[in-house]
C-alpha cells in the first residue's frame, strides 16, 4: 500500500471516528438531565437586529398564514395542527422549516397579522421542540435558526407582551449556549463557519453577552483563515460557498459597526478577497459557473452582493489557490477547473471535474456547461452529478478522474462522500497576447489506474468569436505515447438546455442555435461528433433535458483530439454542408 493510500486511510478512519463521537455527543447533550442549564439564563433585551440580505416574497406570507409550507420542492399543509407536529416529507424540507429563514417572508408583508403569526409559530416551536429535537438542535440547523430569530426579531417582538418577550429571550439564550458547546461538532466548511457567525451575532446583539465577543472574534478569525483562501475562494472549491458566506459576513461587519466595535481585520480582509470572486465565477449572461456543487444561480442574491462591491473592477484571470482559470475576451468567457480535489474533510460534496470548462459567448449566451447540482433533491442526483462524465472534459473507460467513498456509513456519519485518489499533480500555464489567450493544463487523475495523463489546451481569439481546443493524451511520464490497452476516451461537451442542435452531414460537426438566434458551429476536424442525451441539473426550475456532444476514440491510435467552437458564419467553415435537424428528443439518463 502506498504512502498516500495509508495517509488517506488514516484520515478516513479519523473522520469516521469523529463523526461517531459527534453523534454520541449529540445524544448525550439531548439527555433530559443536560438539556436545561443549572445556571439561570438572563437577558433583558436585544440590542440590535442584524440585517438579512436574502430577498423576501410577501406573497409567501399568505401561504404560511393559511398553513401551507413549501420548502425544498415539497409542500405540507397543516390542518388544525402545528406544523412542528407534522411528519416532514424530507430532511431538506425539515431543515428549512426548523431554520426559520422563512420568517423574512412574513416580515415583508408588514402587517399586524403576519407579526402575530410569526409570534405564534415561534411560540409553538418553543413549546414542542424548544427543549430538544434531534434535527432542530443539530448545529447547522441551530445556527440558521439563531441567525433568523435575531435578524427577524423586530418582526417577532413588535407588539409582543412581556411574557412572550421573556420566553423568547430565554429560549434564544438556551440555543446560543447549546451551540457554543456544539459548534465545533458542525460539519467542517460552511456549516462550521455559519455556526461561529451565529455565535458572533449573539454576542453582539443580546444584552449581557459582551463578555463572549472576544472569544467569538478569535474563533471567527480561525475559521476564516482555515476556509477563505488567499484568492478569495473557499476551501471546498464550491463557488456557491462564496455567496453563502458573504450573505452572513456583510451583515456581521455592520453589526460590529452598530456596536461601535471595529470589525476584526480578518473579517474585512475576507470580504475584500471574496468580492472579486463573485465576478470571477460569473458568465457573460450572469450565471455562476457550475463546479463542485454549484447549482442554480440565485440571481437576486448575487445582485444584492454585487451592490456591496465598491471596487467594481474587471474580474481577475487566475485563481491559483482555488484552482480555476478565467479566459475572457470581448465578452466571451471560458471558466476552467484547474485544481486538485479539496482536502478529504472538505471534499464531501466536491466533483471529479478536473480540466472541465464552461463557455459563454460575447452576446451573453451560455453554450457549454457542466451538469451542476439541483437545488432540491440533491441526494438523488449526487452520484451522477459528481462523476467526471457530468462535466465538459475527458473521461477514460467510463471512469471518473477521482474516486469517491460511497459507503452508506460515511454518508450518514459525515453528511457526504469524501474524495480519495484524485489528481495529485495539476500543471497550468497561460499566455495572453493581443490576438489570442492560450491556456494549457494537465492532470494525472488517470495515471495510476490507466497510465494516461490528460492535457488540455484552450485558445480564445481576441474578438471572442473562436474557441479552439486540443485534448492530448500522454503516458504517465508525460510523453506523447499511450501503451495501456484500457485507453478508450470520451471528450464531452454538455450543452445548455436552451441550445438547439443541428447535425452537419459530414459527421464532424454540428450547428448550435441560441435563444437569441446566435449561431455557432462546433467542429472536430478529424473525428466524428456524436449528439447524445444529457441533463442540466442546475436549472432554477429543476433538472432539464439537454444534449451533449461526444467525441470517442482510443488514445493509442488518436493521441490528440482537435476541436473548435466558433461564431457562424465563419469563412470557409462548412460552407457546403447541408444541415440535418436533430429530431430525437433528449431523455433523462437512468
Amino acid at each position: 500500500m502506498s504512502r498516500v493510500a495509508v495517509a488517506n486511510h488514516a484520515k478516513l478512519s479519523w473522520l469516521l471516528l469523529r463523526g461517531a463521537l459527534r453523534r454520541v455527543a449529540g445524544r448525550a447533550n439531548g439527555h433530559p438531565l443536560l438539556r436545561w442549564p443549572l445556571i439561570p439564563l438572563k437577558a433583558d433585551r436585544l440590542l440590535i437586529a442584524p440585517q438579512d440580505l436574502r430577498t423576501a416574497d410577501a406573497t409567501r406570507a399568505t401561504e404560511i398564514y393559511s398553513g401551507r409550507f413549501a420548502f425544498a420542492g415539497k409542500v405540507v399543509v397543516c390542518d388544525r395542527r402545528s406544523i412542528f407536529e407534522m411528519e416532514p416529507p424530507s430532511e431538506e424540507w425539515a431543515a428549512a422549516l426548523l431554520g426559520f429563514g422563512w420568517l423574512r417572508h412574513l416580515r415583508a408583508a408588514e402587517s399586524a397579522i403576519t407579526r402575530a403569526n410569526a409570534r405564534a409559530l415561534v411560540d409553538e416551536w418553543i413549546s414542542l421542540q424548544g427543549s430538544w429535537h434531534p434535527l432542530a438542535w443539530r448545529p447547522d440547523v441551530l445556527a440558521r435558526r439563531i441567525i433568523s430569530w435575531l435578524s427577524q426579531s423586530t418582526l417577532i417582538l413588535q407588539d409582543a407582551d412581556a411574557r412572550f418577550y421573556r420566553r423568547f429571550l430565554r429560549s434564544l439564550l438556551r440555543q446560543v449556549r447549546y451551540l457554543r458547546h456544539t459548534a465545533g461538532d458542525a460539519r467542517r466548511g460552511v456549516a462550521r463557519l455559519q455556526a461561529v457567525i451565529a455565535l458572533s451575532y449573539a454576542a453582539l446583539c443580546i444584552a449581557g453577552q459582551a463578555r463572549h465577543i472576544k472569544s467569538m472574534t478569535d474563533w471567527l478569525k480561525q475559521e476564516i483563515d482555515r476556509q477563505i483562501l488567499p484568492d478569495g475562494g473557499h476551501a471546498s472549491r464550491d463557488p456557491s460557498a462564496v455567496i453563502e458566506i458573504l450573505l452572513e459576513l456583510l451583515p456581521l461587519r455592520q453589526a460590529f459597526a452598530s456596536r461601535n466595535i471595529a470589525p476584526p481585520q480578518a473579517l474585512q480582509n475576507a470580504i475584500d478577497r471574496m468580492m472579486p470572486m463573485l465576478r470571477f465565477f460569473r458568465h457573460s449572461e450572469g450565471t455562476f459557473a457550475h463546479f463542485n456543487g454549484m447549482g442554480a444561480t440565485p440571481a437576486d442574491l448575487l445582485l444584492t452582493l454585487l451592490a456591496y462591491d465598491e471596487a467594481r473592477g474587471a474580474p481577475f484571470a487566475n485563481a491559483p489557490y482555488s484552482g480555476y482559470q478565467r479566459v475572457a475576451a470581448s465578452g466571451a468567457v471560458a471558466i476552467v477547473d484547474t485544481g486538485r480535489a479539496p482536502s478529504i474533510e472538505m471534499s464531501l460534496d466536491a466533483h471529479a471535474g478536473c480540466l472541465s470548462f464552461e463557455f459563454s459567448s460575447p452576446r451573453q449566451s451560455l453554450i457549454v456547461v457542466n451538469c451542476g447540482m439541483p437545488a432540491i433533491g440533491r441526494e438523488n442526483w449526487r452520484q451522477l452529478a459528481r462523476a467526471t462524465a457530468a462535466h465538459s472534459t475527458v473521461t477514460f473507460n467510463d471512469a471518473s478522474s477521482a474516486r469517491f467513498v460511497e459507503l452508506t456509513t460515511f454518508r450518514r456519519m459525515l453528511g457526504g462522500s469524501p474524495i480519495i485518489g484524485g489528481p495529485s499533480r495539476v500543471t497550468v500555464s497561460r499566455e495572453d497576447s493581443s490576438d489570442m489567450i492560450v491556456l494549457r493544463a494537465a492532470h494525472d487523475g488517470y495515471a495510476r489506474r490507466f497510465g494516461i495523463v490528460h492535457e488540455r489546451v484552450l485558445m480564445l481569439s481576441a474578438d471572442g468569436t473562436r474557441l479552439y481546443g486540443e485534448d492530448i493524451f500522454l503516458d504517465a511520464e508525460g510523453e506523447p505515447r499511450v501503451l495501456s490497452t484500457r485507453d478508450e476516451f470520451a471528450v464531452r461537451f454538455h450543452l445548455h438546455p436552451t441550445v438547439k442542435v443541428t447535425r452537419l452531414t459530414d459527421g464532424h460537426g454540428v450547428m448550435l442555435m441560441m435563444p437569441n438566434k446566435e449561431v455557432w458551429t462546433f467542429s472536430a476536424h478529424q473525428d466524428r461528433v456524436d449528439v447524445e442525451n444529457s441533463v442540466y441539473l442546475a436549472g432554477s426550475e429543476g433538472p432539464r433535458r439537454a444534449f451533449q456532444l461526444v467525441i470517442r476514440g482510443h488514445a493509442r491510435t488518436a493521441a490528440r483530439v482537435q476541436w473548435s467552437l466558433q461564431a457562424y458564419p465563419a469563412a470557409g467553415a462548412h460552407a457546403d454542408a447541408t444541415p440535418q435537424m436533430q429530431d430525437e428528443e433528449p431523455r433523462l439518463p437512468l
